[in-house]
């Protein structure tokens, strides 16, 4: 699985992306410290706006920014987003009332909408080797996970002592971090798009090969359900820790690690269960243990080994849900479409993020965690049964089709060489307009 660490480019990047996650990892933490500080048992509900703005900048800003970032060198954008981070991330200790909290994040999600979209369609470009792009996924997931173990874990050594406040320099440190690792390589030059269009036609593209893509509606239902089940977690793990069972900031960093250490090992095993299993089959399989864990979710009250033993399941199924999905996004499209498409997947799976965030705080809030992991029970179970539904079982790269409306003699008939009914790798583009039987 570390292959892909071999190659120098990749190597570098990912460096980046661990420590730019370890300093958001500090931040998350610190930021719900910061809300239950400021409002107390409310902090849920505090929480849950905050992120439920970092959503809208996602949604709002990442089909944008998918749309012309090939205007841009890569290096050049991605450097300047991580110091305008680590510049809003220095001021995050400095708030004294809820609204600066929500006009910091408000910027500071902003330039990670269109940070995150652009690092992740530079992988395909470095790694073109389907096999080694697959075991960077795992790594970026596992990256993800050691950020969710290790940030927990240093943030509770760190708590014993500073306060929380110092752990936004952790994240400025890693943003900046960041930024010397991707100065410290040449990035591949992004891929126009195959033919020009208007700002409405380069910011919507993405979302519409989304849409007509059946594996990829399947992929947006199990983002429902992923979101659904993290905003639990992420939301409400400080309430339960906190004000249900009156444990310390420790605890709070520990149960978090819990959740982290479960989607670390499915990144572990992914890649062989990859090999051997279709992806549908893995993602399906992962959602179904978010499922049954929110079914479990009335005992995460209880006692602490049983909401770390819980978080641990929610982990497991969140890794197996999410990592494949690099895969199903690289082969849905041309690569001059992928950054639109990975944009899309950004907004699309975080629109399912501003759903659940405040709910899960505010009716957290309202009709405590019980009612809650029901309510976000019923949202898992409708994600997983309409992936089922739209996402087909058959799903193979190559589809034969035909081309009534092209005449025989047209370029791409002529390039298939197989007359106006052929097959070949089949996705959205200027001449496949809606998938073939559907």
């Amino acid at each position: 699985m570390l292959s892909p660490l071999t190659h120098p480019v990749y190597r570098h990047l990912f460096l980046a992306q661990v420590l730019s996650l370890l300093g958001t990892g500090l931040a998350t933490i610190a930021l719900g410290l910061l809300a239950y500080q400021i409002a107390g048992a409310d902090a849920g509900a505090v929480l849950g706006t905050a992120l439920a703005i970092k959503m809208i900048a996602y949604v709002g800003v990442a089909p944008v920014a998918g749309a012309f970032v090939h205007l841009v060198p890569r290096r050049t954008l991605l450097v300047a987003l991580d110091l305008v981070r680590a510049a809003i991330a220095m001021l995050l200790p400095f708030v004294t009332e809820i609204w600066q909290v929500y006009v910091l994040i408000l910027v500071l999600q902003s330039c990670s909408a269109a940070f995150t979209p652009t690092f992740q369609a530079t992988i395909p470009d470095v790694l073109p080797e389907e096999a080694e792009y697959t075991k960077a996924l795992s790594l970026s997931r596992l990256a993800y996970d050691l950020e969710a173990l290790a940030s927990p874990a240093l943030a509770a050594a760190l708590l014993t002592i500073i306060s929380f406040n110092w752990l936004f320099a952790g994240t400025a440190l890693g943003f900046l971090a960041s930024a010397v690792l991707v100065v410290s390589v040449v990035l591949p030059s992004p891929k126009p798009p195959e033919r020009a269009e208007s700002a409405r036609g380069r910011t919507t593209r993405g979302v519409r090969i989304y849409l007509a893509t059946p594996r990829l509606r399947g992929l947006l239902a199990l983002n429902l359900a992923v979101a659904a089940a993290g905003a639990m977690v992420i939301v409400n793990t400080v309430v339960l820790v906190k004000a249900n069972l009156g444990l310390s900031d420790r605890e709070v960093a520990w149960a978090l690690a819990a959740y982290g250490s479960g989607s670390m090992l499915a990144a572990l095993v992914l890649p062989r269960m990859l090999g051997e299993w279709p992806d549908r089959l893995v993602m399906l399989s992962g959602t179904g243990l978010l499922l049954i864990g929110m079914a479990l979710g009335s005992f995460a009250g209880g006692a602490l080994p049983t909401l770390l033993a819980l978080w641990f399941l929610l982990g497991l199924g969140n890794g197996m849900a999410l990592t494949p999905s690099g895969r199903l996004l690289r082969r849905s499209a041309h690569a001059g479409d992928r950054p639109a498409l990975f944009a899309a997947q950004f907004a699309l799976s975080h629109a399912c993020w501003l759903l659940t965030y405040p709910l899960a705080g505010w009716l957290g809030a309202a009709q405590g965690t019980g009612a809650t992991f029901a309510v976000l029970a019923v949202v898992t179970a409708l994600g997983l049964v309409l992936a089922a539904m739209v996402w087909p079982k058959e799903d193979p790269a190559e589809i034969e089709h035909a081309h009534e409306d092209l005449l025989p003699n047209h370029l791409h008939i002529a390039n298939t060489g197989g007359g106006q009914r052929h097959q070949h790798a089949y996705v959205i583009d200027d001449l496949h307009h809606s998938w073939p039987g559907r």
